[in-house]
């Protein structure tokens, strides 16, 4: 699968691997998972030794980033273990490597473990510090849990850390938004992630909505994000995405390059590949995934597979670049794409609309979304003129 290079991708690579563990699942969460034991920790480990060291990757790696699941739930010699895997594929010196954490399972020892094994950025998954909204989503640790593990990340001296907090919670007020990022704020954290509560299928939340107990209030949604897109800059958490601050100097590499459809490439179990114009899914299955890496894959063995036009890739590039601040210079992505004269003239005239709508404005080569624009990115992402 792996090959020569693409200009296309200007040679970005980002890596994610996915540690599928976890104790238990909250309400709200979506991810593959499965519960740990000692036979499934060793069957993951020897896939992904079997499928990093078949990976050609080609390039150095750009940034890291591992994701779950919960990766702390492994033990310290297994994280250890994970370090010199992922080392192994071909890292830049200076590659941002993120860790997501949850409170529950950071520990001094494992801490230590990953600054030694090149981790520089700690993702900890807080998502409220109200005890009742806790429970409510189903997390099994109260607000005095995420204090001290952000002290103990703090005191091992990792270069970044992200706060993650979710707003539209079932029964939540603006007050108790505005408290979650007072006291996040308070912690001074180099980046926070802010993201709205979706109901995906087959969890426990979704079945509240399903059977009435909830429901969805786009209305109210809008008055979270607009509280935090006005409170979070001005406490110098600069925004540079709908749903990401950071200081100065600390947005996310990964998730930009990611964002700016640059190659990215996914180990384990359910991770999702982006790589020379395919685009695939690892089976979302812990036996199936580890038979797969040693076998050998075919296309029908992913979840997904698909080969990529200049069309789809632009597409994607225009949504995900619209997400950000800065927005997206449309010039570059017709020459970067070479696309045709009359998707060209499409996409214009599709920008030229909205704009009269006051959901974009145009400055200097760059489109970029309003406020209204934010509000509405994913009505307006549904839009976008396709290629094919």
């Amino acid at each position: 699968m792996m090959q020569e290079g693409n200009q296309k991708y200007n040679h970005a690579l980002g890596v994610y691997v996915h540690v599928p563990f976890c104790s238990s699942t909250c309400d709200f969460c979506a991810f593959y998972q499965e519960r740990p034991s000692k036979k499934k920790i060793e069957s993951y480990f020897l896939g992904l030794e079997c499928e990093m060291m078949h990976a050609n990757l080609g390039f150095p790696v750009d940034t890291v980033f591992i994701g779950g699941g919960t990766p702390g739930i492994l033990r310290p010699d297994e994280l250890d273990r994970l370090c010199d895997l992922i080392n192994g594929l071909g890292l830049k010196k200076e590659v941002e490597w993120t860790i997501e954490l949850a409170p529950n399972e950071v520990t001094f020892d494992k801490l230590s473990v990953l600054k030694k094994g090149g981790v520089n950025r700690i993702s900890l998954g807080v998502q409220t510090f109200d005890e009742k909204l806790m429970q409510d989503l189903g997390r099994r640790h109260g607000p005095e849990k995420v204090l001290r593990a952000y002290d103990l990340i703090r005191e091992t001296d990792f270069k970044s850390v992200n706060l993650d907090l979710i707003f539209g919670i079932p029964n939540q007020t603006l007050n108790q938004w505005h408290a979650d990022m007072e006291k996040a704020v308070e912690l001074k954290p180099n980046h926070l992630s802010t993201y709205c509560l979706t109901f995906e299928e087959d969890t426990a939340l979704y079945y509240r909505l399903a059977n009435g107990e909830l429901v969805i209030d786009p209305e109210r949604e809008a008055a979270f994000y607009e509280t935090a897109w006005d409170f979070l800059p001005s406490q110098g958490y600069l925004q540079y995405e709908v749903s990401n601050y950071a200081m100065d100097g600390y947005s996310c590499v990964h998730n930009l390059n990611t964002w700016k459809m640059n190659d990215w490439v996914g180990f384990g179990p359910s991770a999702c590949s982006q790589y020379q114009m395919k685009r695939w899914k690892n089976p979302s299955n812990l036996e199936k995934w580890e038979s797969g890496v040693r076998n050998g894959f075919s296309n029908n063995d992913y979840d997904d597979f698909s080969d990529l036009s200049d069309q789809i890739i632009a597409e994607d590039a225009i949504l995900f670049g619209l997400r950000m601040n800065q927005g997206i210079k449309l010039e570059e992505i017709f020459e970067r794409f070479q696309l045709s004269e009359k998707y060209t003239e499409d996409l214009s005239r599709f920008f030229e609309n909205i704009k009269k709508e006051n959901l974009i404005n145009q400055l200097d080569g760059w489109t970029y979304l309003t406020n209204e624009g934010r509000i509405r990115a994913d009505a307006i992402a549904a839009e976008i003129p396709s290629g094919s």
